[in-house]
């Protein structure tokens, strides 16, 4: 990779996880945050995408987007990250606003740099594959500073409750303009647009710090100036988490797909993932689906271990919990 010095990860993972809670609730009612389970791992979904996080960038160029109130998760989750690139929010706004506090809190320290984007919810079954799309990107935004890359997995069937990104021509090796965004269509409109090479949005994606704060211009720009005075010690007298605290109070929730991406589809590419097994693990449909196919891979004896051996949370030995007390 020819820009890794240069590139910065963040893992994104400041979210509760509102539409797992059937299944990442424990049998004394505690309800943890998807990204703090396991499937059926040593380590949760959080270590695994900072794990994929060092495929483009060195171990102090590491970051991830956390909330204050998930501090009990996420300290340990963490441990192998520098204090300084653990961004905390004090509450949850959206993933905009997520992806701005991190943004910015670079900015400082490597305006010229180029940042990566990952949420901390996928599942793959080929982390290679990925590893290499990852760098793919990452070369293509140092190389491309005014344009940002999403990354597109190649489908193998019509899910309803996906995102798609519709490219503007079929590309297998080199990236494609943006046409649109379709969120969650029906399987008879998935399976046209598949057809017509449309691609799942992973939410992973590259950019130079000026092309992605690029993004936020205009609709944000009240919201840019008041982030950075707070966090800039030499304009705010509360610099740190008061401040961030203050500020977050009177923000609104913006969604970074719908608020951001899709009103900038110019400045956007879309680089095709070859078939890699990938998921997001944000319905409990999907989990059901992804335990399934671990299920079918493992023998009886690797799946059980898998499931029961770690300290973390299992969201496929939870489901079938909750599956049977329901029974």
């Amino acid at each position: 990779m020819r820009s890794v010095s240069n590139t910065w990860a963040v893992v994104l993972a400041g979210g509760d996880g509102i539409r797992l809670r059937e299944i990442t609730t424990t049998a004394v009612g505690e309800v943890i945050p998807k990204q703090f389970c396991s499937l059926q791992r040593e380590t949760c979904l959080l270590e695994d995408a900072i794990k994929r996080a060092a495929a483009v960038s060195m171990p102090q160029h590491i970051c991830s987007v956390v909330a204050e109130g998930h501090r009990r998760w996420w300290s340990s989750a963490l441990k192998s990250l520098p204090a300084q690139n653990i961004f905390v929010q004090p509450n949850d706004r959206g993933t905009a606003h997520g992806i701005l506090l991190a943004l910015l809190q670079i900015e400082r320290r490597a305006p010229n740099s180029v940042v990566v984007f990952l949420p901390a919810d996928h599942y793959l079954t080929d982390e290679t594959m990925m590893a290499r799309s990852l760098r793919t990107a990452a070369n293509l935004a140092a190389d491309n500073q005014g344009l940002v890359y999403l990354l597109g997995a190649e489908p193998d069937h019509p899910d309803q409750e996906l995102g798609y990104i519709v490219p503007s021509e079929q590309r297998r090796d080199a990236a494609a303009s943006v046409v649109r965004f379709a969120e969650k269509p029906t399987p008879e409109r998935a399976r046209e647009m598949i057809r017509k090479g449309a691609l799942w949005n992973t939410f992973i994606l590259a950019g130079s710090v000026r092309s992605l704060l690029n993004l936020f211009e205009g609709r944000f720009a009240a919201t840019i100036g008041d982030m950075r005075r707070a966090l800039d010690p030499a304009q705010n007298a509360l610099f740190g988490p008061v401040a961030l605290e203050l500020l977050y109070a009177d923000l609104e929730s913006h969604d970074f797909s719908r608020d951001v991406l899709e009103r900038h589809e110019q400045m956007l590419q879309v680089l095709r993932v070859p078939s890699c097994g990938w998921t997001d693990l944000g319905t409990p449909r999907r989990v059901e689906e992804t335990v399934r196919g671990l299920a079918r891979a493992r023998s009886p004896a690797t799946a059980i271990q898998s499931a029961t051996g770690g300290h973390y949370l299992d969201l496929g030995s939870n489901q079938r919990r909750m599956t049977l007390a329901r029974v």
